[in-house]
């Protein structure tokens, strides 16, 4: 199955000569860190230690692998791999190949697998053996009998029979030979991301080396990334946010620090033992760690910045953080799967700017937010967020309508994200245009009820969603997690609400306690499923 990916002759040349595309690949960054600095640490994981020459070394044994078993230019290749080594290498081998790396998160399972395998026509897929109570290549051979193409199980760890070792495709002797060569160009399909499908469907989102490489590369210049920073991840690799990280550390030739499994005791003793001086997080991975001090008394100072994405970031979890860090600054960053990193803050910037935006817009991009009616929104005026720029999609794989829908008549992208951006160009995010409670058409974004309920000491976690209704047509329902049960119900949440002044036409007049909120592998609150649950419940309880 062809991946096409074309953008308008025009913009090609505008970016070409503004310096943001260039003829750069992947493998370009990992051999001119090679040559630089052959024994610097390139990722380090536990004890196991790669230099950029081993790093080079497991790569071409890889791609020599890959070669083997006739994987070439367009085919796309599906990882489902923790934060480990592996997925350095596999990431740098299947672009040796003028292959396509398609990410699947470790949650998923048949059923999202099938569907996003057969989606691609991915024609292998590297994963563990197994892990926990998951055989994922036992699963991967079993889908084979369904997906026609997959014709390769590459298991990392013992494999099963019928799959494919992939200590066996990376032996030691091919680690200094070449594959045979492939002529890739940076208007190559690259990478093929799926959105986290929080309100809908995943979506297909593939990228050439122009857009991905120009982001990553931009953001290690402005954000000061050096070849002599440990870069720490707690997202995972699958995800746009992990890749990006990985990505900006391997174009400034840094060390990655792998945590292949986010806990928070052993994110925080990453922090302090190994003394990372770059840190990429999701605001819930911060948050657990605030919330049980395990920050506390812990020297953080190697730490020059934390780069917060994922979901909205409150001033006190900022500053929170930035007090444990000794002189380290928080920056806070707003992208999606079809654009990539679309604003950040600079450690330049004012700290208020850091604490309480997202930061200005990336180089190569630009910003705007319109009204209802499409007009340009006032500074500081909250309205839709749109985008264009060097690391923008050109559509989604394999569908037309929501490609179309996706753009407005004079190209910009509809982020579907509530915004302002003020004078100064920093963007302040309002929530969600598809998550607006839309009550008796008084609409209203939910987010900032949603931080001040989370704030509440009972609350763990807390989320509104629409609700049907006869009369008003929607009204907000609020689902929650509890740290003490007995402290937090119905009108304990009204209380608490009207003590800090939100009108009554923005209280959630239903309350859902559950055990555990449905996330997505990045920390992201799955919206659509909370509205499946209540649709559930509601109609179990009009049975009784």
């Amino acid at each position: 199955m062809t991946i096409r990916i074309e953008y308008p002759p025009e913009l090609a040349v505008r970016y070409r000569a503004a310096g943001w595309w260039t003829d750069e690949l992947l493998g370009d960054w990992l051999e001119r860190a090679a040559r630089a600095a052959p024994e610097r640490v390139a990722v380090r994981q536990g004890t196991r230690v790669l230099t950029y020459a081993g790093l080079r070394r497991h790569v071409r044994a890889l791609a020599c692998g890959l070669d083997r078993l006739g994987i070439g230019k367009g085919d796309v290749v599906a990882v489902q791999l923790p934060n480990l080594a592996e997925f350095a290498i596999s990431y740098l081998a299947i672009a040796s190949r003028g292959a396509v790396m398609q990410t699947v998160h470790m949650p998923y399972r048949g059923d999202e697998i099938r569907s996003l395998l057969k989606h691609s026509g991915a024609v292998a897929m590297i994963c563990v053996a197994e892990a926990k109570d998951y055989a994922a290549a036992a699963l991967a051979l079993a889908l084979r009998k369904e997906l026609p193409d997959l014709a390769h199980v590459i298991a990392v760890g013992r494999a099963p029979a019928g799959a494919v070792a992939f200590a066996d495709l990376t032996r030691v002797e091919d680690g200094n030979a070449d594959p045979r060569p492939v002529q890739v160009a940076a208007a190559d399909p690259f990478v093929l991301l799926y959105t986290s499908g929080t309100t809908a469907a995943p979506k297909g989102v593939p990228h050439p080396y122009h857009t991905y490489l120009a982001n990553f590369r931009l953001a290690a210049a402005e954000l000061g990334v050096e070849p002599g920073d440990v870069v720490l991840c707690a997202a995972p690799f699958t995800h746009l946010y992990g890749l990006s990280a990985l990505s900006v550390t391997l174009c400034a030739g840094a060390t990655a620090l792998l945590l292949p499994a986010y806990t928070p005791g052993e994110f925080t003793e990453l922090v302090v033992r190994e003394r990372p001086t770059v840190v990429y997080a999701g605001p819930a991975h911060v948050a657990n760690c605030l919330a049980r001090g395990l920050f506390d008394g812990k020297d953080c100072s190697s730490v020059r910045f934390v780069v917060l994405s994922g979901a909205p970031v409150s001033r006190d979890l900022a500053h929170g953080l930035e007090s444990k860090l000794g002189g380290g600054k928080v920056l806070q960053l707003w992208g999606m799967t079809e654009l990539q990193a679309g604003a950040y803050g600079r450690l330049t910037d004012a700290a208020e700017a850091r604490v309480g935006s997202a930061g200005r817009a990336a180089p190569g991009n630009e910003l705007r937010v319109t009204r209802d009616d499409g007009s340009p929104a006032a500074p500081g005026e909250v309205g839709e967020l749109e985008m264009c720029g060097a690391s923008l999609f050109a559509g989604y794989l394999h569908n037309p309508a929501a490609s179309a829908a996706a753009f407005t008549a004079d190209g910009w992208f509809r982020t579907g994200d509530l915004a302002s951006i003020d004078a100064a160009g920093y963007l302040r995010l309002a929530g969600r245009t598809k998550e607006l409670i839309n009550r008796g058409g008084v609409k209203f974004s939910p987010l900032d009820v949603e931080n001040l309920l989370a704030a509440h000491p009972a609350v763990e976690t807390c989320a509104i969603v629409p609700m049907p209704d006869p009369v008003l047509g929607e009204r907000a329902c609020c689902f929650v997690t509890l740290r003490d049960p007995a402290a937090f119900g119905f009108e304990e949440m009204q209380r608490w609400l009207a003590r800090h002044g939100v009108s009554k036409v923005r209280w959630p007049e239903r309350l859902e306690v559950i055990d555990a909120m449905p996330m997505t592998p990045t920390r992201k609150v799955m919206k659509g499923a909370l509205m499946q649950e209540l649709e559930r419940r509601m109609r179990a309880r009009h049975q009784q």
